[in-house]
């Protein structure tokens, strides 16, 4: 979800020939669509990009409808490039001119190794015209409508109320590390955006967590799994790694539901 601008992306991104031979080949693969633009946002746009962790956030406006060809070209497009390394880390949303205008639209998108349907949602948006990386064509400005601080706001406590704080009481999630990770994440994330309309790294995210009130252990679990030694368990916690999974599912959950709550009291 958020970014910074772009003075932190030398400071913090790690890529090397993978990434760039897997958006090189992308980009190849994609000319007989003929593009209008391709863009990068997320990790890779906001300069906070892990290679081998981060998404490769992706965005393509093509000049006319999708149809069923194009659908069909789309799939065998991105089967061709199943042996790159980073592929199942390239997350792409088709839209066209006809269809870049509203937020709540569906568009295509390869994801997860398949096609479907979902939103390019305000906060992506607001993400390529803060600190969009243009691969090829157009830069955002010129094509994507802008995103009101209003829109901005709303989507994000409807994203918190609505889905994070559901997610919260389904158990079963907080053991898996991505839960953990984003659900933690975004909520600091949300209040920066909602205090002053700041997007902010999955860094400055980690660094604004303690003083949000969450367990330190938990900060220090996720920091080290992306930016140390992916995998440990935090070093405050010397139990069976078992123990210590199902330990920070209940952290994760007593401190993100309350917090939820009241910053969606706040902004409502």
């Amino acid at each position: 979800m958020y970014g910074v601008e772009r003075a932190v992306q030398t400071v913090y991104m790690t890529r090397s020939d993978a990434t760039d031979r897997l958006l090189d080949r992308f980009r190849t693969e994609l000319r007989d669509l003929a593009p209008a633009a391709v863009w990068a946002h997320g990790s890779l746009g906001g300069g906070d990009y892990r290679e081998g962790i981060s998404d490769l956030d992706l965005i393509v406006v093509l000049e006319g409808p999708i149809g069923v060809s194009t659908l069909w070209r789309v799939a065998r497009l991105h089967a061709r490039l199943r042996a790159e390394p980073l592929v199942a880390k390239l997350h792409c949303s088709y839209l066209t001119h006809d269809t870049v205008d509203g937020a709540e639209r569906r568009h295509l998108t390869w994801a997860h190794q398949q096609l479907f349907k979902r939103t390019v949602t305000p906060v992506t948006r607001r993400e390529l015209h803060t600190f969009g990386l243009v691969l090829e064509g157009e830069p955002p400005g010129s094509l994507l409508p802008p995103v009101t601080d209003g829109e901005l706001a709303e989507f994000v406590v409807r994203d918190q109320r609505d889905f994070w704080r559901r997610q919260v009481d389904r158990t079963d999630n907080w053991t898996q590390d991505v839960w953990v990770d984003l659900g933690l994440v975004t909520y600091a994330r949300a209040t920066a955006t909602l205090k002053d309309g700041r997007l902010i790294t999955k860094r400055e995210a980690l660094d604004l967590l303690p003083g949000l009130g969450a367990p330190a252990e938990l900060v220090a679990d996720v920091r080290r799994r992306r930016y140390e030694e992916p995998g440990a368990p935090a070093q405050e916690w010397t139990a069976p790694v078992q123990e210590w999974t199902a330990r920070r599912a209940d952290l994760t959950r007593g401190y993100l539901g309350p917090a939820i709550d009241r910053l969606v009291a706040a902004y409502e």
